[in-house]
């Protein structure tokens, strides 16, 4: 039988640990380093002392980083692969087997490398993941806050929209300084509020003050303000991080220097392709509603565009400078590294997969990544928009498929718009609900023909008014 070819004998897989680093050049006897600093150091001098070019790892947690790194800044092409892809045989598995299993197949040429973006991008993308958590642990808090109330029975949370917002904060903080007067409280409510709501909120302020609640309230308004302080401060340093990619992007430095060094010491590279774009002189648009979440950074809009080439995606339905900033920290700026709309979206988990075994065919579903649940959340935003093209699809599909895989479709159908402008740059026009419905119409009018020509029939036009 025929071997497979080998395209490099030098290849080297590595099965990552936390404790350990077991690595194996081309299938060979495996050597075992740890996963100190010092241990990644002599990995990195032994993989160069014995001429190796490329290295095959699984993307373990978080655990591959570290080594990522290091292998990265020596000039090692390192491949990451999805677990899933590699997987060996049952029964046989141990972290031995494992390293050269992955070398072998990697010199074979058997891998598919996943994607990693560059190191400005993964520093990014460690601020906005952060900051994501923050928000999530924030909002724990305001459900402590909300029990807290429950437990005393005030409702005002019942009566009032957001009880993180103005009216809410304040008598919440009001509360717990000491303040019980319905009066008072009711007083640093919103005037629209007062106007419409005075009797529901005057009832839903009247409650037992237990002090084991009025503690917990206060305990949840102390939390929830730590995670305020903690996500500002991760605006800062997205804030940073922008603005010393567009100083990189323009040859210069945020102090007018020549240092192409980000925030934090996050080193923001250098010839990563972006086109070079000024952040001066952008015309500032009219910016859409943003989530109460959006960073606070000023000028946001134009550095969103200097980071992504020029390329102003905000023209989309549904998407905001808020969104493009998270798709910008998982996806990267250059999405030509997928060659056509529909790799993309089948990277992002937004396309089915195909299934064949002998005679039978049918599709396999993927899993959606960060960057695939951001474009679900974004066409969650159009689902009911009553002057969108896209929200007459997504209610057509959802009448015949639910409204889950109505939900799917539009998002794939923003993520190849995405694409198109970033990669191409096609200018969107939104041509308006009733223009999509009345094209509709026309296929349906179109199809109709069709199959009555097909059984000999002829169409007539209702006379009647519908």
């Amino acid at each position: 039988m025929k071997g497979l070819q080998i395209f490099n004998d030098k290849a080297v897989g590595i099965d990552v640990g936390s404790e350990s680093l077991h690595t194996s050049i081309a299938g060979d006897t495996p050597k075992v380093f740890g996963t100190m600093t010092a241990d990644l150091y002599a990995l990195r001098d032994h993989l160069v002392a014995n001429g190796v070019q490329t290295v095959a790892m699984e993307a373990t947690g978080i655990y591959w980083l570290c080594v990522f790194e290091v292998l990265e800044a020596a000039g090692i092409e390192v491949i990451m692969v999805n677990g899933r892809h590699v997987q060996n045989v049952p029964g046989r598995k141990t972290d031995m087997a494992d390293c050269q299993w992955l070398a072998t197949l990697h010199a074979h040429g058997l891998l598919r490398a996943g994607f990693v973006p560059e190191a400005d991008i993964r520093c990014l993308q460690d601020y906005m993941r952060l900051r994501t958590d923050h928000i999530s642990m924030a909002a724990s808090h305001v459900q402590h806050m909300q029990k807290a109330l429950d437990r005393m029975n005030i409702k005002i949370h019942e009566v009032i929209s957001s009880l993180t917002g103005v009216s809410g904060l304040a008598i919440v903080r009001a509360i717990v300084g000491g303040e019980r007067d319905v009066e008072t409280l009711l007083a640093l409510c919103d005037v629209q509020i007062r106007r419409a709501k005075a009797e529901r909120m005057r009832a839903a302020l009247q409650g037992s003050w237990r002090e084991e609640h009025l503690f917990a309230l206060s305990q949840a308004l102390s939390g929830w303000d730590f995670y305020q302080a903690q996500i500002a401060q991760c605006d800062a340093r997205v804030g940073q991080a922008l603005r010393a990619r567009s100083a990189q992007d323009n040859g210069t430095s945020e102090d007018g220097g020549g240092d192409t060094h980000g925030p934090a010491g996050c080193d923001t590279g250098s010839g990563n392709g972006i086109a070079t774009i000024p952040v001066v002189g952008i015309k500032k648009k009219s910016v859409k509603a943003t989530s109460q979440n959006a960073p606070r950074i000023a000028d946001m809009h134009p550095l969103v565009v200097a980071l992504n080439g020029g390329r102003d995606a905000s023209v989309l339905p549904g998407l905001t400078d808020y969104s493009i900033l998270q798709l910008a920290s998982e996806v990267g700026t250059d999405l030509a590294r997928w060659p056509t709309a529909k790799h993309f979206t089948a990277w992002l988990g937004l396309a089915p997969g195909a299934h064949q075994s002998g005679k039978r065919r049918g599709r396999q579903a993927r899993q959606r990544n960060r960057a695939g649940r951001i474009f679900c959340t974004v066409a969650r935003s159009l689902a009911n928009s009553t002057d969108k093209a896209l929200g007459g699809f997504y209610r057509r599909i959802r009448a015949r498929r639910g409204g889950l895989l109505a939900n799917q479709a539009l998002a794939r159908k923003i993520a190849t718009l995405y694409w198109n402008v970033m990669v191409k740059g096609i200018q969107f026009v939104e041509k308006g609900l009733a223009y999509y419905e009345q094209k509709f119409a026309q296929t349906e009018q179109r199809l109709l023909r069709k199959l009555a020509s097909k059984h000999n029939l002829v169409l007539m036009p209702n006379p009647l008014p519908a």
